[in-house]
């Protein structure tokens, strides 16, 4: 760089610094020595040796900051000093180190520096635009900044097909970990247990699955003294920030527990790659298609049973609001229907003698539109019937369960069940023989032994003998698989219902857990769905069907 000895202009220089893991400057931890802070700052100032003329006012860094976004703390505090007249010049290392986005590079090296009278310099490009010689930086420049900008599109394409193979391995990729798990010591892209959080995560669904609203949790971690994620975070060191704050410290909040509350991560699911940046230059991010996510299931130790993620996802997907001032919601609620018009059951409190209330549900369509009679009925004789009627339930499965664990073992039903095989291997030979027809078919209209309404009937026939055989295999694997080959699953839901056998209270918990749907009827009756019910119907045939042959057999004997 040649030196202009010409001038007594003092300059009042602000250096600028920057270096950026997506400009590829760090690589796997480790700063590149060439781009680092430290070698900047002292390749400056070694070149300001030389030139005794400029005075340093100020160093101005950003370390971790992408070349792409100039929205920088370090860079704005470069323009802010120019606007205040308090430089006249500014020195970097190369012309990277502003920005790897030509247009904009451009824009402030030969536009917007050169208007307000500041000298720059850009020592490892040779560029000082106080001894600039026209064309050549008008061309040189330019192309340097073009080349930059490449090198930052280059990085990023890397970059992003990097993370998505992490992704696809069931590697974290996230910069701050969801609240109950935290990053391994050993591996970064490994996510574990936070047993603090995770026990917080536990209490959180367990009320939830009691009743409580979120906003009744949110109310009870913070009377609890219990660290909301933000100021957990603070807490543990991290420099993530939110606006969510009460008097400088995140509470919880409604929203917050409805976060935790539907986040599959807590069942061992990393969903990544659901936002990106819609060019390499931009500094936002949008949200994805969600075909286009990545999702990996059991990719990391779960906090929740999936069962119990399962049930509260269906409780906030029912209508499960409130009263007025109450943080609980009814037993009942998202679950109790009208049997005849199928809208939802409201729940009514009356005040009756001596402070006492009175509470009874009716429909709601009724009391909006009339057109569908009351249904009402007491809440007490509604608990009465749900309690009698799950009772009732329980020991009809304990009934059945202890059946087919006999019935597996007579060797009667495993005649049965091989009879069963044979029909599957019936059907299989019945499909193979009438593909065979249908391509044999052809030959014969070609030849003329059957004309073309023959052939077409024949096709349709033949192709409906498949059908009806593949409908009767898969029909038969179902029937042997669900109450036989599934019996480990079977046994789990059974003991759901075997917890309550001993019931004399339905809470919110126990209906939320064993009915999907209750109907009342306007003549008293009370019909419930409850949860497995198809798995409870296919058992309880195969046992009629089952002890029909028995008695058939005994007969003939």
């Amino acid at each position: 760089m040649n030196k202009n000895t010409s001038t007594n202009i003092i300059y009042n220089a602000d250096i600028y610094v920057r270096l950026s893991k997506e400009d590829g400057d760090v690589d796997t931890g480790n700063k590149y020595e060439s781009n680092s802070i430290s070698n900047q700052k002292e390749l400056i100032k070694q070149f300001l040796i030389s030139y005794p003329e400029i005075k340093v006012h100020a160093i101005r860094e950003d370390d971790g900051y992408t070349g792409t976004n100039f929205n920088r703390p370090g860079f704005q505090l470069v323009l802010q000093d120019v606007k205040e007249k308090k430089i006249n010049c500014i020195i970097v290392k190369d012309l990277s180190r502003v920005g790897r986005n030509y247009l904009k590079v451009g824009q402030y090296v030969q536009e917007v520096f050169p208007s307000m009278g500041i000298r720059f310099i850009a020592i490892n490009d040779n560029y000082d635009s106080l001894n600039s010689v026209g064309v050549d930086d008008d061309i040189i420049v330019p192309f340097k900044n073009l080349l930059n900008d490449a090198y930052s599109r280059d990085i990023s394409v890397k970059i992003r097909s990097n993370l998505e193979a992490k992704r696809r391995k069931g590697e974290y990729t996230g910069a701050f970990t969801s609240f109950g798990y935290k990053k391994s010591e050993q591996d970064n892209n490994e996510l574990v247990v936070d047993d603090y959080a995770a026990k917080v995560v536990n209490d959180i669904f367990i009320w939830k699955l009691d009743g409580i609203n979120q906003t009744g949790i949110a109310d009870k971690l913070n009377s609890l003294g219990i660290p909301s994620p933000m100021e957990y975070k603070r807490v543990k060191g991290s420099n993530f920030q939110c606006s969510f704050k009460t008097n400088n410290k995140a509470k919880w909040c409604a929203q917050t527990v409805s976060r935790i509350l539907k986040n599959d991560i807590y069942i061992g699911t990393l969903t990544q790659g659901v936002r990106s940046k819609p060019s390499y230059r931009a500094d936002h991010l949008v949200v994805k298609n969600k075909k286009d996510w990545i999702i990996k299931e059991n990719a990391i130790e779960p906090i929740i049973d999936k069962m119990n993620f399962i049930r509260v996802q269906e409780i906030m997907e029912r209508d499960t609001r409130t009263a007025p001032d109450e943080t609980k919601v009814y037993a009942y609620a998202g679950l109790l229907f009208c049997g005849d018009c199928k809208h939802s059951m409201i729940r009514k409190t009356v005040p009756g003698p001596n402070g006492k209330k009175y509470v009874y549900f009716v429909c709601s369509y009724n009391k909006k539109t009339s057109s569908c009679k009351s249904h009402s009925v007491k809440e007490e004789s509604l608990n009465q019937a749900i309690l009698m009627s799950i009772q009732k339930h329980v020991g009809s499965i304990l009934d059945m369960d202890t059946i087919l664990d006999e019935l597996s073992e007579l060797d009667f039903n495993k005649r049965e069940l091989a009879k069963l095989d044979e029909r599957v291997l019936w059907n299989d030979e019945e499909i193979a023989k009438c593909k065979s027809l249908k391509l044999s078919l052809y030959e014969d209209l070609r030849e003329e032994i059957i004309d073309k309404d023959e052939y077409m009937y024949l096709k349709q026939e033949y192709q409906r003998r498949i059908d009806e055989a593949q409908g009767g295999i898969k029909h038969l694997h179902e029937e042997i698989s669900q109450v036989f080959d599934d019996k480990g699953e079977r046994k789990r839901w059974v003991e759901i219902f075997e917890k309550h056998k001993n019931l004399d209270e339905v809470s919110r918990k126990v209906a939320t857990q064993l009915i999907d749907i209750i109907y009342v009827y306007e003549d008293g009756r009370i019909s419930i769905r409850f949860k497995f019910q198809d798995k409870f119907d296919t058992c309880t045939r195969y046992i009629e069907k089952l002890q029909k042959l028995l008695q058939m057999k005994r007969e003939a004997i």
